[in-house]
């Protein structure tokens, strides 16, 4: 998604303003926290997972991980990943 479709969005709540974009990546969560100069667990992370053939969004702290005990509870089935080629063929996306 682009930055101007994410600024289109935001602006339905007038918080188009509160974007913060940096000259350097900011895609993973150790590059995030330096951008910010932040701890880690001050970072927002998602993760997507396929349940059922559906896919799930699970949003963390940055430094935590998912409990594969709990997951395999919860959903009868171990936690794995989608990776990104899977994430496009979900058509997922944070908006």
């Amino acid at each position: 998604m682009s930055i101007e479709a994410v600024r289109d969005y935001f602006k339905k709540w007038n918080m188009e303003d509160c974007i913060k974009e940096f000259p350097v990546s900011s895609a993973t969560v150790e590059e995030a926290s330096k951008a910010l100069n932040c701890e880690e667990k001050r970072i927002a992370k998602s993760m997507a997972f396929l349940v059922e053939g559906k896919p799930i969004l699970i949003v963390t702290a940055g430094d935590a991980k998912v409990d594969n005990r709990k997951y395999k509870e919860k959903f009868k089935k171990k936690a794995t990943m989608l990776k990104a080629d899977e994430v496009r063929k979900h058509k997922l996306s944070p908006i």
